[in-house]
């Protein structure tokens, strides 16, 4: 082979290295496979449980009850006799021993109806007082993956000040794919808690690094809010694509295959990573990056994080009680727990995409409280429905809602910093992290709790209420002022422009080369 041609892929790697799409296709992955496992376990684990530990248990006891019944001495239930009064067979209903049948003396009783409870529905699981305590199991174990990430997020933006992006990154995908590993061949409920645990530690790595990469390579606000609209469609697809996959996998082949398939994906992903990101190399950021705890005390982060929180703990809250109180009440299949949230999903994708463009043209402080206000309505409508039909509507407005918020604020926490701290994202998509991992860790934790102690309708009410009333506060974000400005300037009365602003770092090319720092500093 030439040596041209043998440069010619090299040169090809070189290119998609300081691509910023490329960089928008790996976050986008990550971000799609962290969330289809994220949501693919949602119609499994309620059924699985069930199966293995209600019916397991009641289907072993059964048989030892039947060895008691005395011998057969009895005939048949229905039992045939031959009349030659009309020369026809007769069918008889009951349990007769054989001399009461030459004697003749069954033919005078009556059949005596049944002793024990009417039977249940079919299709109904059976067991109320195990899926009332199952509400609670199914949400800690839901709970456990966002308890990890709230705790590892500040670490971990820390950490990418120090060390960059890329490893991070690689650390949270080689964890995702241990813990997909587990969740398919985990069959108690202990190995499937610490399968989801130990999600939470990758996710929260891969969703920190990811996000803060993404901020640190469109600078611009305008693409910012692009991209960011873009990355957030992946989380979007994988929770699209994971509770209807989850249950018709669960359904027609088995436990393990769609974790087996996302192990696949994830290995796929690791591949374009290491192809594209060079985990290998640490590229700290060229200024220090203003401390977690400050963020903290910002108001308008603090409004924004708030309003990332309530709004996905709504749908925090319906994933581990929907597919119960679903069986409950509409006696539905497995499949149909998963398809469930197929409107919420798809309307959710819809949402973050068409309003990562319109957030900048109508505000996204407006589009921000009208997604709060409307994710309110939808889930006080949840518990009116009837059948899986009645849940289209509440359910999608649901997804498109939570698509309005998350694709106004994720990039507002971006623009926030620029604004009013140092330009570095690691420790603020750490806080908005944090905000989604409250969101779904109050969510399930509580949600089964209040279900099992006043019932479903009152706990979508409750969240339904909370998001109503925050909405408002989205109010003060439409115009925040800059750094060298008071917070009190910001009232009612007197609305202060935002300044105009820039990063404060000079900009480098990405990924950064073995040159690039020598460079820098010649440019400072």
């Amino acid at each position: 082979m030439p040596p041209a041609a043998e440069r010619v892929p090299w040169r090809w790697l070189a290119a998609g290295r300081a691509s910023r799409r490329l960089v928008l296709v790996v976050v986008f992955v990550a971000l799609l496979l962290d969330n289809m496992l994220l949501t693919v376990v949602v119609p499994i684990i309620p059924t699985f449980l069930y199966t293995t530990e209600y019916e397991g248990t009641n289907g072993s006891v059964a048989p030892a009850r039947t060895e008691l019944a005395p011998p057969a001495l009895k005939a048949p239930l229905f039992s045939s006799m031959f009349s030659y009064f009309d020369n026809t067979t007769v069918t008889v209903l009951g349990s007769a021993s054989a001399e009461e049948l030459v004697n003749g003396t069954e033919s005078s009783r009556l059949p005596q109806p049944p002793t024990s409870s009417p039977p249940v529905p079919s299709g109904c699981p059976e067991g109320e007082e195990f899926l009332a305590k199952e509400n609670v199991r199914v949400g800690l174990l839901f709970a456990s993956k966002a308890l990890i990430q709230l705790v590892v997020n500040p670490s971990v933006g820390l950490l990418t000040n120090r060390i960059g992006y890329h490893i991070p990154m690689f650390i949270g995908f080689t964890i995702m794919f241990l813990s997909t590993v587990m969740f398919a061949f985990s069959g108690t409920y202990t190995l499937l808690f610490i399968a989801r645990a130990l999600q939470g530690i990758g996710s929260s790595f891969s969703s920190v690094a990811g996000l803060g990469m993404l901020a640190s390579v469109y600078t611009d606000d305008f693409e910012r809010g692009n991209a960011m609209g873009i990355a957030l469609g992946g989380l979007a697809l994988g929770v699209l694509i994971g509770a209807p996959f989850g249950s018709v996998m669960y359904e027609f082949v088995g436990k393990s295959s769609p974790f087996l398939v996302l192990a696949f994906l994830a290995l796929l992903d690791g591949a374009l990573q290491l192809c594209i990101l060079q985990p290998s190399k640490i590229s700290p950021e060229s200024s220090k990056g203003t401390p977690v705890s400050t963020l903290l005390r910002d108001p308008y982060i603090l409004i924004a994080a708030g309003a990332l929180c309530f709004s996905n703990m709504g749908v925090a809250m319906l994933e581990p009680t929907l597919p119960i109180w679903m069986m409950q009440t509409m006696c539905s299949p497995k499949w149909q727990l998963g398809m469930a949230f197929l409107p919420a999903s798809i309307s959710y994708l819809i949402g973050t995409n068409l309003f990562g463009i319109l957030a900048n043209k109508m505000g996204r402080w407006l589009c921000s409280l009208i997604g709060m206000a409307v994710v309110g309505v939808s889930l006080l409508c949840v518990p009116l429905a009837k059948n899986i039909y009645g849940l289209i509507g509440p359910n999608g407005g649901l997804g498109f809602a939570i698509g309005m918020v998350d694709s106004s604020m994720m990039p507002t926490m971006g623009y926030l910093v620029d604004l009013r701290h140092t330009s570095v994202y690691g420790n603020v998509y750490a806080i908005a992290d944090v905000a989604f991992c409250m969101g779904f860790a109050i969510g399930p934790s509580t949600g089964g709790a209040i279900v099992r102690a006043i019932g479903f309708p009152w706990l979508m009410i409750i969240i339904g209420v909370i998001n109503i009333a925050y909405a408002p506060l989205c109010w003060y974000l439409r115009n925040p002022p800059a750094k060298e400005e008071k917070i009190a300037i910001l009232s009612q009365e007197c609305p202060m422009q935002a300044k105009s602003y820039t990063t404060q770092k000079t900009l480098r090319d990405f990924p950064l080369t073995d040159d690039s720092d020598v460079e820098a500093e010649n440019a400072e």
